[in-house]
């Protein structure tokens, strides 16, 4: 198995310089590139996707949106609102924070970058499953299918397990810039 080395050119005298900068309120990551002489080679400015605008909001809203209304629209996951363990449902709820952290580690947060934004990190992930969860809360409410007042157990359970796949929706969502 053939393993590609990572070009190194510092013995050519090629060098690169990082620096994160703010152009029009946005991060940027600014990446320039210059030979042995000093002379620009070439300029990446690439955007740095680790603060929450509120374009992301509707964006997590959408997604969420794409995946709860088939998941919670079916009479399975009403009857899995019923029957699974209040146990189970919580470890829906952690594994939705887990992937959703995951997911938002590997396309926003480079190892580097999550020491300087370890708070934009937590609130994007908290604020997707809190707006997926509340997505998921609204349109279960209007099918009826939430019954908060007769039984608040349920139709949290009911929330939850729809909340997983509309969370990863909506963090899916959210990359497309």
């Amino acid at each position: 198995m053939r393993h590609k080395k990572k070009r190194d050119y510092t013995d050519l005298g090629i060098k690169s310089k990082h620096e994160i900068i703010r152009i029009d309120g946005v991060l940027k990551q600014v990446t320039t590139i210059r030979d042995a002489s000093g002379n620009l080679l070439h300029k990446i400015i690439s955007p740095l996707m680790v603060e929450f605008h509120p374009k992301d909001v509707l964006q997590v809203i959408v997604g969420a949106s794409l995946l709860a209304i088939p998941v919670g629209f079916t009479e399975e996951t009403w009857q899995l609102g019923i029957t699974l363990p209040l146990l189970n449902v919580l470890l829906l709820f952690f594994t939705s924070l887990l992937f959703i952290g995951l997911f938002v580690y590997f396309t926003y947060h480079h190892k580097s970058l999550l020491r300087d934004h370890s708070d934009t990190f937590f609130k994007r992930i908290f604020a997707t499953y809190i707006l997926s969860f509340i997505v998921v809360a609204v349109l279960l409410t209007i099918i009826q299918r939430a019954p908060w007042d007769t039984s608040f157990l349920i139709a949290l359970k009911r929330v939850i397990i729809v909340t997983f796949p509309a969370s990863l929706g909506g963090a899916i969502v959210d990359t497309l810039k």
